[in-house]
């Protein structure tokens, strides 16, 4: 798979230029990726599963797995 870096200005809207280049053709997918902020998505969600996980949250945690299996 190739990757198109852009480099945006600080006053971007991110959002909206995430929507419109998703409407080109023959783009997958586009993520937003903040190297100042360098903890991934994945990351994070690993880390609120382990605190459910802890704390014996399982009905959300069941809740958010079924929410992103049925946004994708």
């Amino acid at each position: 798979m190739k990757y198109l870096k852009i480099n945006i200005e600080e006053n971007a809207d991110i959002e909206v230029l995430k929507n419109a280049i998703l409407q080109l053709k023959g783009v997958a997918s586009a993520e937003i990726v903040d190297d100042e902020n360098p903890e991934s998505e994945l990351k994070k969600a690993f880390a609120k599963t382990k605190e459910q996980l802890k704390k014996g949250d399982y009905e959300t945690l069941v809740n958010d797995i079924f929410d992103i299996i049925i946004k994708k």
